[in-house]
């Protein structure tokens, strides 16, 4: 396991946006994949489409990709193609796998979404009996961690020990953790950031004096982030 650090400044020109630890990730989950070919790609929690774009600019082939997210928002932003299924349901929900049917050589991705999982047991649960082999890139709660201890507030996304555990219930699987920082000039876009990038999940934990305290005390001038990439196989 390694604890590589990606540093990443937020003025940067080519990272002028709110979703670069998110874009940053589903590279490093596509990179990983073993095989160039494959029957079906289903992108659990797709988002706009990240993991999609590298898909086709690392040339690996497919003759079907399912994108599957529960905000149609979302699914109109991402690439449409006649090999692409768009389906909007929500991964939470035990109708949403009934609507998935996947042959042999298939593989399951979900970059940047499963720590939102309301019980993560069974969202695992059921994916493993859907497909055999996976690919998850997912936040840990210490992502924020300084922020969190500040404030004195516990993560609202679960640990890398809840993560492996309940990985390992269903799945052979090898795991690396991977940290990042994202550098900010002032505490107000900082906060700006966690407001707009969706990396808080839309979770208010904190009232507004609250958040104004915490922008004078918070010690750094960088937002940290931990994901854990997992590979994995029943």
């Amino acid at each position: 396991m390694s604890n590589a650090i990606g540093e990443f400044s937020r003025y940067a020109h080519q990272y002028d946006n709110y979703n670069v630890i998110q874009v940053e990730v589903a590279k490093i989950l596509v990179k990983q994949l073993a095989s160039s070919e494959y029957k079906t790609l289903i992108d659990i929690g797709c988002g706009s489409g990240e993991v999609y774009k590298n898909v086709v600019k690392q040339d690996i082939l497919f003759e079907h990709f399912i994108a599957l997210d529960s905000s149609r928002e979302m699914l109109g932003i991402h690439p449409s193609d006649q090999k692409i299924t768009k389906i909007c349901a929500d991964f939470n929900s035990p109708q949403t796998f009934e609507k998935i049917t996947l042959e042999q050589n298939s593989l399951l991705l979900s970059s940047s979404a499963l720590q939102w999982s309301t019980n993560l047991e069974y969202t695992l649960f059921e994916i493993s009996k859907k497909v055999s082999s996976v690919h998850f890139a997912i936040f840990t709660s210490n992502t924020f961690k300084t922020l969190h201890k500040t404030a004195q507030i516990s993560s609202p996304i679960y640990s890398v020990e809840v993560l492996k555990d309940n990985i390992g219930k269903y799945y052979e699987a090898t795991f690396r953790l991977k940290e990042y920082k994202l550098y900010f000039q002032t505490t107000k876009e900082m906060f700006n950031y966690i407001k707009k990038s969706g990396v808080s999940g839309g979770k208010q934990q904190l009232t507004y004096k609250q958040i104004k305290q915490l922008m004078k005390s918070y010690p750094f001038d960088y937002l940290e982030f931990e994901v854990l990439f997992v590979e994995a196989r029943c």
